[in-house]
């Protein structure tokens, strides 16, 4: 058997080497997410506007008569095995997610066999592509196949994410999850974060191409900022609830009220209300846009998310800033932000497709005379999610 899929290949071969031929394997693969507007509304129960990209993690898997796991990371070259009934964790950091994804089966009172399994992909790591959400939808996928789970996507989605929260110890939101399990091809994902229901919006790739601009940086602050902002959010509800009882989360505020009680809530938390309210509204706005095939005003929201992260959340670097703002007088860029929790990672780049081999050497070139650093670049299409590969 041999795939279409040169990343799918060179995993299938890894698993070869690892384990041989004799057991009957299937390959599954998980895509990484990008985020196209909609940045730390998430945990403000706002709306987030994802879709699942063609980088991606694979695994090719097989059961085994006995209650062994062997895991083989493909990237790496190393291996890990563990009992089905010890899920201890290791001092290696990377079988923790495939760990936690079965922990949370047998949490569920499901049975599953051992296995045996390499994986690997072409998900940058560290990009804010969500690896890791891409890892835990592609195994808790495949062993659903492999063992008749009968657990369905969503359902997927969430023991991914608890995975993380609870034996990884990452506290994510649900969207990189989300977005790796339910993306479309040339479609993006508005889901709202409090309902949890989701509407696909077209976004056609024919004229255009998505590139991220990779910073390879990552600034110490991301941690500590980000626990900051969720309490300034919280401290703006706080203040808006004594006025109006029924706001529960700056999804239930608006611009407008933010504005009017400006003085009560104080600079830098009327700021941070100012920008997530804005937001809010904007992936909103945004998806009208698509509806109508408005491309270029859809550009001019993403640049306007990235001012709004720059000046009143102030979560972005001087890096981040340095990239977009050299896009700004590029007719062939169509918008331009910062994309992911900030301080590093990378620039999400809507641009006419013709343009793309300039655009990166233009980039490519100007940061490395900034910065001294090389510049990666992907080039993303949307495509589906979570799958078997046939």
């Amino acid at each position: 058997m041999t795939t279409t899929n040169p990343v799918a290949e060179t995993i299938r071969n890894k698993y070869l080497q690892a384990f041989g031929s004799e057991a009957k394997y299937r390959i599954f693969r998980s895509p990484g997410r990008i985020n196209l507007i909609g940045e730390h509304t998430d945990y403000n129960n706002g709306f987030v506007l994802p879709a699942s990209v063609d980088k991606a993690v694979y695994f090719v898997i097989a059961p085994r008569e006995d209650d062994r796991v062997i895991l083989h990371a493909a990237d790496l070259d190393e291996t890990y095995s563990f009992a089905l009934n010890d899920l201890s964790k290791p001092e290696q950091h990377w079988p923790h997610y495939q760990l936690g994804i079965i922990e949370q089966i047998q949490k569920k009172g499901l049975m599953i066999g051992g296995f045996q399994a390499a994986f690997g992909g072409d998900v940058p790591v560290g990009a804010g592509l969500s690896s890791s959400a891409a890892l835990e939808c592609c195994l808790l996928f495949a062993l659903n196949e492999l063992y008749g789970l009968g657990l369905d996507r969503f359902t997927i989605v969430k023991m991914s994410q608890k995975a993380e929260n609870e034996y990884v110890g990452v506290q994510c939101g649900i969207m990189d999850q989300f977005a790796s399990a339910f993306g479309k091809e040339e479609a993006v994902i508005r889901l709202d974060c409090r309902s949890l229901e989701y509407q696909y919006f077209p976004f056609p790739m024919h004229d255009y191409l998505l590139v991220l601009c990779d910073t390879s940086v990552k600034h110490s602050l991301a941690s500590s900022e980000y626990n900051t902002r969720r309490l300034e959010c919280e401290k703006g509800v706080s203040v808006l609830q004594q006025y109006h009882a029924d706001i529960q989360s700056l999804r239930d505020a608006s611009p407008e009220l933010v504005e009017e009680h400006k003085d009560e809530l104080g600079d830098v938390v009327y700021r941070r209300c100012k920008f997530i309210t804005e937001e809010i509204r904007r992936v909103q706005e945004a998806c009208d846009m698509l509806v109508e095939g408005r491309m270029d005003d859809f550009g001019k929201k993403m640049y306007a998310t990235h001012d709004g992260l720059q000046h009143e959340y102030e979560v972005s670097c001087p890096e981040l800033d340095y990239l977009v703002d050299l896009t700004r007088n590029n007719p062939d860029v169509i918008g331009a932000r910062m994309m992911g929790g900030g301080f590093g990672g990378c620039t999400i780049n809507l641009l006419r497709k013709e343009a793309a081999d300039a655009f990166e050497e233009t980039m490519k070139s100007a940061y490395k005379s900034k910065y001294d650093i090389e510049l990666p670049c992907y080039r993303v299409k949307i495509t589906e999610g979570t799958g078997e590969v046939l």
